[in-house]
């Protein structure tokens, strides 16, 4: 039996279907960062309702690699738009990918755990200490990614960790 995850709470806006699922698509492996926008602004009342239950926002990080391949990062881009939607900070220092991991939808649920198991360090601990975090990802298919974000953050000292996806596998 699988532990509970080490996150509070896990949101997400949308199943990873239909029109949506070409939406996501696009935004992460075709640079529309206009559609991830659009996405998120969709959310807008949900997230101003969630917006005391955090206190710093945390993108899932992506490898230096990754940024190159990809030329942005998807979380950070919706953390920057829940950010102004809901009047918190981002802290894109807080949390680091430490180590390239294969594309997790390629990989088994226990393929998945070993992938990304010790793939995130905490740096900068000052700017997570005691606080409430709302860790960013954009697709949510096993949790095991956030589970394991969510666990370094924790031991980095946050007090809280609630995960927000844009989309979740149904």
């Amino acid at each position: 039996m699988e532990a509970p995850p080490p996150f509070e709470r896990g949101y997400y806006g949308f199943y990873f279907e239909g029109p949506l699922r070409e939406a996501l698509l696009a935004f992460k492996f075709k640079g529309r960062k206009d559609v991830g926008r659009l996405l998120i602004r969709l959310l807008e009342d949900e997230l101003k309702a969630m917006r005391e239950s955090f206190d710093v926002i945390v993108p899932l990080p992506v490898t230096e690699k990754r940024l190159k391949e990809r030329g942005f990062n998807q979380s950070y881009v919706m953390a920057e738009e829940i950010g102004a939607i809901t009047g918190r900070l981002l802290s894109l220092v807080s949390l680091h990918k430490q180590k390239e991991t294969r594309d997790q939808y390629t990989l088994s649920r226990e393929e998945r755990r070993k992938n990304v198991k010790g793939a995130f360090a905490v740096h900068k601990a000052e700017t997570i200490r005691g606080k409430r975090i709302l860790l960013v990802d954009d697709l949510m298919t096993t949790g095991n990614t956030v589970r394991e974000a969510s666990r370094m953050l924790l031991f980095g000292s946050a007090k809280a960790v609630v995960v927000f996806a844009l989309a979740r596998t149904p």
